[in-house]
């Protein structure tokens, strides 16, 4: 008997899913797609059936058989563990592994979760900011995590984050350079992760994850 697909519950324009769909095509799994979209009626991912799979109301989940993983960190690394095919997105070296879950992880929790449609909807909805003090928000965060993640770099990137050999670093890298163009910040300040940037969204494994390809992105008329 084949094994059932993994079905990943995820939304075209988030990065965690983003995150996930890229490193499931790399490793050329395939997946069902369940789109959540995150506004239309307030919100899927609010629905009781939703958070019954994932009691923070959030995407991504991957569903694996009897495996049900939140937190693209974690699906990333079970994803690497379970099929163990090429690219290998952690590393066995300790040192080089640690190095590689740090950029993650300035990417997961120092420019990502501060300025998602969470954390902007409260700023407008019961802070009463402005668009343009939510925008001033959004912008501080994400440069300063940008500067950060620059300077990390210097000591490891080539034409990836780590010389030329895809890891998840990477696999975070390509949705937060998206979204934060997207949100009118300027990478000319950080040339390595626009560099790296460039070349990685060329690859057909990213081209395939993209906002714009996905199930439930909206169709022009």
């Amino acid at each position: 008997m084949s094994q059932e697909k993994p079905i990943l519950y995820s939304y075209f324009r988030s990065s965690a899913s983003y995150r996930v769909r890229i490193a499931l095509n790399l490793k050329k799994i395939d997946y069902e797609y369940e789109a959540v979209h995150l506004i239309r009626d307030g919100g899927e991912q609010n629905a009781l059936n939703y958070r019954a799979i994932n009691p923070m109301g959030q995407v991504p989940t991957l569903v694996d058989g009897m495996s049900v993983i939140a937190q693209s960190m974690a699906i990333i690394d079970y994803v690497d563990k379970k099929w163990t095919q090429s690219p290998k997105l952690f590393s066995s070296d300790l040192s080089t592994n640690a190095s590689i879950i740090e950029i993650c992880e300035i990417i997961n929790s120092g420019i990502q979760p501060i300025t998602n449609l969470k954390v902007t909807q409260y700023l407008e909805k019961e802070l009463h900011t402005t668009e343009e003090q939510t925008k001033k928000w959004v912008h501080k965060f994400m440069n300063d995590g940008f500067i950060a993640l620059e300077k990390r770099l210097s000591k490891t990137a080539g034409a990836c984050c780590f010389g030329n050999q895809i890891t998840a670093a990477d696999v975070f890298l390509v949705p937060a350079v998206f979204a934060a163009i997207r949100q009118g910040v300027k990478m000319d300040p950080y040339p390595l992760v626009k560099k790296i940037n460039d070349h990685l969204i060329q690859l057909e494994a990213f081209k395939k994850a993209h906002p714009s390809c996905q199930p439930d992105t909206p169709q022009e008329n």
